[in-house]
């Protein structure tokens, strides 16, 4: 069996996965209102393998959850991820943030899935994916009006999920659309999409791979008074 190390920390959620083949074999994760990743995320990588029974020789690969996301969330996970691969020798996968959420959601035929995280003041980072999980449109960096998602609201219903959808929830209002804040990102999700890239041998250049930041980190001061 392939066995994966899922990691994800695009967002508050520090959670880590292994995986056999696309089945989770351990899960540890905390999602937390503060990021707690550099404390964390080592220790639940640590802890996974033990309750797995496994070293950190009997890996297969390693995958990230690329983005987009929290700028320092992302360099965490996927600082720790390129290292494990330097010093294993381990191929690295990259699983898009959004696509992993959008499994989290049930669907049928003629809906479509909206993933939304939140980027500060109106904007979101979204991606529209089919209820069979295949992108139908781009991510996105966007500021959400009234005419946000409009171009889906004739599908029979459309699922706006993530911490982004609070704000899309106050000002949209068409009948199709459903929403559901409590959907993070996961590493339990990552297994099925990693194990994917595994088999295909879809894998990143260890050494230039960068997180998929979507916008540029803009660093916050204090206006002097």
């Amino acid at each position: 069996m392939t066995k994966i190390l899922n990691v994800e920390t695009a967002t508050t959620n520090c959670s880590v996965s292994i995986s056999e083949d696309n089945n989770i074999v351990c899960l540890k994760e905390n999602n937390a209102i503060n990021y707690s990743h550099s404390e964390q995320l080592h220790v639940f990588i640590k802890e996974a393998l033990d309750e797995a029974s496994l070293s950190f020789s009997d890996l297969d690969a390693v995958a990230v959850s690329k983005g987009p996301g929290s700028y320092t969330g992302l360099r965490i996970g996927v600082s720790a991820a390129k290292g494990l691969c330097f010093s294993l020798d381990l191929p690295l996968i990259a699983i898009p943030t959004l696509q992993s959420m959008a499994l989290q959601v049930s669907s049928e035929e003629g809906e479509v899935i909206i993933p939304v995280l939140d980027a500060r003041r109106m904007e979101v980072y979204s991606c529209v994916f089919d209820n069979g999980f295949q992108e139908i449109r781009e991510t996105r960096a966007e500021i959400i009006d009234e005419d946000s998602f409009q171009e889906y609201s004739s599908f029979k219903k459309v699922h706006i999920v993530g911490n982004g959808a609070e704000k899309c929830q106050g000002v949209l209002s068409h009948d199709n659309f459903q929403f559901d804040t409590s959907i993070v990102p996961s590493a339990k999700e990552m297994a099925t999409l990693s194990f994917e890239h595994f088999k295909d041998g879809i894998f990143e250049d260890v050494a230039y791979f960068e997180p998929y930041y979507l916008k540029d980190f803009v660093l916050q001061t204090k206006k002097k008074r």
